[in-house]
C-alpha cells in the first residue's frame, strides 16, 4: 500500500503545533516528521507532544543532522521517545549538510566523508546499545524503531541498504560548478534506486521519496511550464512530468503519478513539506487502501 507522511518545518506555539498534527491525522496522513534544522521545533519533543495529540500516526525524525549527536546521547533521546510514544517513532538518519547550521552551532564543518564516518558510527552504536539490557530506558520496538536513512552518494545509500528500514531518496543532483543542488531527472533518481537494489541483495525495505514541488488542480501544462521556468531550466516540462519529486496535476492524475512512480522506481511511501498538507489530502483519499 502507498503511505503518505508529512514533514513539520514550521515552528508554532504549543497550541499550533497540536492542531496541525490533529489535521494531519484528520487528513489521513499515515506519519507525522520533524525536521532537525536550526529555527525548527526539536524533534524529540515535538513529536512525542505530536502522540499526546494524535493516536493512529507514526512519528518520524525526518532526518536527524547525526553530525550534531553524540551516539550514546542520542540514543537516550531515540530509546526514551519510543516509550513516550507508545512504540510510534521511525528514526531518520542523515549525514547532515547544511554548513551555516554547523557555523552556527560554532562547530567544524567535516567533510562528507567524515560525515558519514560518524553516521555509521552511530548506526552501529545504537543498534549496541539497544541489544543492552543493561540500557535504559528501552525501546519498546524491538530491536529498536525501524531505521530510515537518508540520502544520495554511494556510501551513505551502501549504509542505507546494509542497516535501513526504510531508505530515503533526496531527488536532487549537484550542479557540477558547486552551484548548490537542482531537481534530478528520473533517470538520475532511477539509477540510485537499482544502486541500492542491487546492494539490498534481496533483502526488503521500504524506498521513501520527498516530493519537493506539489501543485494540485489546474492545468498541468502551465502548472509543469512555470515550474521549469523556476528551476531555471535545469529540466524541461517533460522531464519534470516523470518526476517522483514533482507531483503535480489533478488529485486523479496525481494519483495516477503516484502509482506509476510505485510501479517504476518502487516508491511506497512519499512525504511532503507542511505547506503541501492540505492541497494532497484529496490524493490521499482517492489511494485509500491502493
Amino acid at each position: 500500500m502507498v503511505k503518505f507522511g508529512v514533514n513539520m518545518i514550521v515552528p508554532e506555539t504549543r497550541a499550533a503545533w497540536v492542531d496541525k498534527c490533529r489535521k494531519a491525522e484528520d487528513l489521513g496522513f499515515d506519519v507525522i516528521g520533524a525536521a532537525d534544522h536550526l529555527g525548527m521545533a526539536p524533534p524529540f519533543p515535538a513529536l512525542v507532544l505530536a502522540a499526546e495529540v494524535t493516536s493512529r500516526p507514526r512519528l518520524n525524525t525526518f532526518v536527524i543532522n547525526t553530525a550534531f549527536y553524540n551516539p550514546v546521547l542520542l540514543a537516550r533521546d531515540v530509546t526514551g521517545t519510543d516509550q513516550f510514544t507508545e512504540g510510534r517513532l521511525e528514526l531518520g538518519l542523515g549525514a547532515g549538510y547544511v554548513k551555516a547550521e554547523f557555523e552556527a552551532a560554532g562547530m567544524e564543518f567535516p567533510r562528507a566523508g567524515k560525515r558519514v564516518d560518524h553516521l555509521e558510527h552511530t548506526i552501529k552504536e545504537l543498534k549496541r546499545l539497544y541489544a543492552d539490557e543493561g540500557h535504559k530506558p528501552e525501546t519498546v520496538q524491538k530491536p529498536g524503531p525501524p531505521l530510515m536513512i537518508a540520502g544520495r552518494g554511494d556510501r551513505l545509500l551502501t549504509l542505507a541498504a546494509e542497516h535501513a528500514d526504510i531508505v530515503g531518496f533526496t531527488g536532487t543532483a549537484a550542479v557540477p560548478d558547486g552551484g548548490g543542488l537542482v531537481p534530478a531527472d528520473a533517470e538520475g533518481i532511477e539509477e540510485r534506486v537499482n544502486f541500492v537494489r542491487e546492494k539490498l541483495n534481496g533483502r526488503e525495505v521500504e524506498f521513501n521519496i520527498l516530493p519537493h514541488f506539489v501543485g494540485v488542480g489546474g492545468d498541468r501544462r502551465a502548472k509543469l511550464e512555470k515550474l521549469r521556468d523556476r528551476i531555471k531550466g535545469a529540466l524541461t516540462a517533460e522531464q519534470l512530468a516523470e518526476l517522483p519529486t514533482a507531483l503535480i496535476g489533478t488529485p486523479e492524475q496525481i494519483a495516477e503519478q503516484v502509482l506509476a512512480h510505485r510501479e517504476r522506481f518502487g516508491f511506497t511511501y512519499f512525504t511532503v513539506l507542511e505547506h503541501n498538507m492540505d492541497a494532497l489530502a484529496p490524493v490521499i483519499e482517492l489511494l485509500r487502501g491502493r
